[in-house]
């Protein structure tokens, strides 16, 4: 029973974690492409507030996030 791996999922399958019998210390076994992309969001939105942050106080990152914003805006307005 020594090497008995325990799997257990909180969302239906599509985060798998595993542990060995007798732990409660779990390890990610796996995640679903729909999970992956949830995470990859939220770290993103994480970086862009990040970003936002360090504009309020960094003169080339302000004039950087100026330019992205313009571009948005010009690419936006030709659909």
């Amino acid at each position: 029973m020594k090497d008995l791996k325990i799997y257990e999922s909180p969302d239906k399958g599509d985060t798998v974690y595993s542990r060995e019998f007798g732990s409660n210390v779990k390890h990610l076994h796996s995640e679903s492409e729909k999970i992956k992309s949830v995470r990859d969001m939220v770290l993103e939105d994480e970086m862009w507030a990040e970003v936002r942050q360090l504009a309020k106080t960094n003169a080339t990152m302000k004039d950087a996030v100026d330019r992205v914003i313009m571009l948005y805006h010009l690419l936006k307005d030709r659909k």
